[in-house]
């Protein structure tokens, strides 16, 4: 079982602290979040609340994160990274993929791209995409970015993305894995046909355990039974001991939780505080120095 730290609306100014708190602990990943920008109003619910607001206001910090795994890679030397998710239907994969790159070269290869389509119609339109046949549009993309991430000249000739030949340099040393977000069922057959991973957004147990079994029955029908496969999940009703082991004999592989959280901080609390409530974390489910 991993644990991955979770750091959606931290100020800015803590992630390189926080990073290498999280490695010195022992944590396996940091999973960085996505928001483009916040829009006065929104035309459509957000998915993962149950009125459909969003979680953060305007002045919420937010940083790219590519940028922001670069910065704390470039402060660690062994956690890893990966994006959680990264709203892909609103950029261009041929940038993405240079971007990408370049991550996973500066990081050693400690770098992992979870991406999803994004929920806004206004995050495609203002950035110049089409809401419109966005899941197909997705999956062509998620064929771009590992077509030019594997290397050497390639070509692409898709419905909506056309180039000849072209390399980037270096490429990664390592295929960077992809893990697919997303809980309709749509989005778990992507996960299951082109993904290293499924990697979820707030859910309980009960509705995580078939989201699971489906994954499974999935990966049989696309004959992908024996690849590794990561489980990574924002668990909101299982927690302590008892609960990671039931993530765990679920088939989660990787528990993304806030320790800052349960221990009463909020998201703007100093560091020193989130760097305390990391350790105490560790010491009691990483290490197993405390059973409660």
């Amino acid at each position: 079982m991993k644990f991955t730290v979770g750091v959606a609306m931290t100020p800015l100014d803590q992630l390189a602290g926080i990073a290498k708190a999280a490695e010195e602990c022992g944590f396996s990943s940091i999973a960085l979040p996505d928001s483009l920008f916040y829009m006065e109003e929104q035309t459509v619910d957000y998915p993962y609340t149950p009125d459909g607001s969003r979680m953060w206001t305007p002045d919420t910090p937010w940083v790219d994160p590519l940028i922001a795994a670069a910065a704390m890679g470039a402060a660690t030397s062994t956690i890893e990274f990966y994006t959680q998710v990264l709203k892909l239907g609103s950029r261009n994969p041929v940038l993405l993929a240079r971007q990408v790159g370049s991550v996973a070269n500066l990081t050693n290869n400690r770098f992992g791209l979870g991406v999803g389509i994004g929920w806004a119609p206004e995050e495609f339109e203002w950035c110049g995409v089409p809401y419109a046949r966005r899941g197909k549009r997705v999956d062509e993309m998620i064929d771009v970015l590992k077509l030019i991430l594997g290397g050497g000249m390639v070509e692409h000739h898709g419905e909506f993305y056309d180039f000849d030949r072209l390399q980037m340099s270096p490429a990664p040393s390592k295929p960077v894995p992809f893990y697919v977000g997303g809980h309709t069922d749509v989005a778990l057959r992507r996960a299951a046909r082109v993904g290293d991973g499924w990697t979820s957004a707030m859910i309980k147990f009960d509705d995580l355990v078939p989201v699971i079994d489906r994954l499974r029955s999935l990966r049989d029908e696309y004959g992908r039974s024996d690849t590794a496969f990561e489980i990574q999940t924002v668990c909101i009703d299982k927690f302590g001991s008892s609960g990671y082991s039931e993530l765990a004999d679920a088939g989660v592989t990787d528990i993304i939780v806030v320790p800052w959280i349960f221990d009463g901080h909020g998201f703007d609390s100093p560091l020193e505080a989130k760097q305390e409530s990391l350790r105490k974390f560790a010491d009691k489910f990483i290490h197993g120095k405390d059973t409660a």
